[in-house]
């Protein structure tokens, strides 16, 4: 079950993926890599809170 703040998370993601695959095309490939990184930190700072909520009960 998604809570509220899973989909903050989620949404967080997606616009740092879509600002990435823009900077990467558009503008420049290094700050795309660098936006690129904070996908992955994203959803690894939403999965470390959510397991200190819940105690891994999901």
């Amino acid at each position: 079950m998604l809570n509220k703040s899973d989909y903050y998370i989620l949404a967080a993601a997606l616009v740092s993926l879509i600002l990435s695959v823009s900077l990467w095309f558009g503008i420049d490939q290094d700050a795309g890599l660098f936006v690129g990184l904070w996908v992955p930190s994203i959803l690894g700072f939403g999965a470390y809170f959510k397991i200190i909520k819940y105690g891994g009960r999901s």
